[in-house]
């Protein structure tokens, strides 16, 4: 085994569909073709979202098809705790306030960014108010995070170079929901710090959170993992793959077209066999990073559609 840690961290918001495949193949390849360790973690830390079964069923699927990981599964559900650690890090150092602004009136702010409006500053000057507080209250507010001015930038292993200025163009973003749950953000950083990763291989549609987590992976003294956004497969609409999209489960009984299937999207050779097993590691042993499309979106193969 090498130093190399990669993931694949699923919302249980439905059974595995052909973009998450997409994900879980391209993680898997590059941990492996790196000889390091692969994990699987759980991210059901937004309970409103999470369905029955379907953690497990996407766990079944995942084996069916080969895609075997190493340890133990990671649930975000059962770390609220290190959450609010982290938070409670971040108060301490006067980089939290709270925010009881309501979606209308972040929404009806005049500062425009890639994602739609940016929060305004109205409640930050809170922020010395709940830094100094013994037992801050948190109830009926959310938590944001006070961005640093300033450029964020990475090298991203297939998109290139990647600036992003997250205090101008997103804004103080929150960490703490106004129900109490813990927001993305901080889950996925605080989980990728505690289980060491040091490669993140996931779709572009998330390429434009990184600057946000790299700037809370600073603020929490934690290393920065690196990064690789492959094209996120989207329908004949030009929609990602989601339960909202209505996309379908992945039929593992139709491994290999599934995999061959993956492997295309990610412009790699797709290997002849009748095992879903046997197609990863020979991909595994041909798998290229410069063969991976340089763009944000890619279509959905027809072999994908019901695979």
């Amino acid at each position: 085994m090498s130093a190399y840690v990669g993931r694949f961290a699923p919302s249980p918001t439905g059974p595995l569909h052909f973009g998450s495949l997409v994900a879980a193949v391209a993680s898997w390849l590059d941990a492996r073709a790196a000889c390091g360790r692969w994990l699987v973690r759980i991210e059901d830390v937004d309970t409103p979202r999470t369905v029955a079964g379907a953690s497990d069923a996407i766990l079944s699927t995942l084996e069916a098809l080969g895609l075997t990981w190493d340890g133990a599964v990671l649930r975000q559900g059962a770390r609220t705790a290190r959450y609010a650690e982290a938070l409670e890090t971040l108060r301490r150092a006067g980089q939290l306030f709270r925010c009881d602004c309501s979606r209308r009136e972040v929404a009806d702010s005049a500062l425009r960014g890639p994602e739609g409006a940016v929060y305004a500053g109205r409640c930050l000057a809170d922020r010395d108010i709940f830094t100094r507080e013994p037992h801050p209250r948190m109830t009926s507010c959310a938590v944001r995070f006070a961005v640093a001015a300033g450029e964020v930038s990475f090298d991203d292993r297939v998109q290139g170079r990647i600036t992003q200025d997250v205090a101008r163009e997103i804004g103080d973003f929150v960490l703490r929901r106004r129900d109490g749950l813990f927001a993305y953000q901080l889950a996925v950083v605080v989980d990728d710090a505690e289980q060491g990763v040091t490669d993140v291989v996931r779709g572009a549609d998330l390429l434009g959170s990184t600057a946000r987590q790299i700037a809370l992976q600073r603020a929490l003294g934690y290393a920065s993992p690196r990064y690789l956004h492959f094209p996120v497969v989207v329908d004949r609409a030009g929609d990602k793959l989601s339960k909202q999209t209505r996309a379908l489960p992945v039929d593992a009984s139709r491994g290999p077209e599934a995999i061959a299937a993956a492997l295309r999207c990610l412009g790699q050779p797709a290997v002849e066999s009748r095992e879903p097993a046997a197609m990863l590691r020979e991909a595994a042993a041909q798998w290229s990073v410069e063969r991976i499309p340089r763009a944000a979106t890619a279509p959905l193969p027809d072999n994908g559609r019901d695979a």
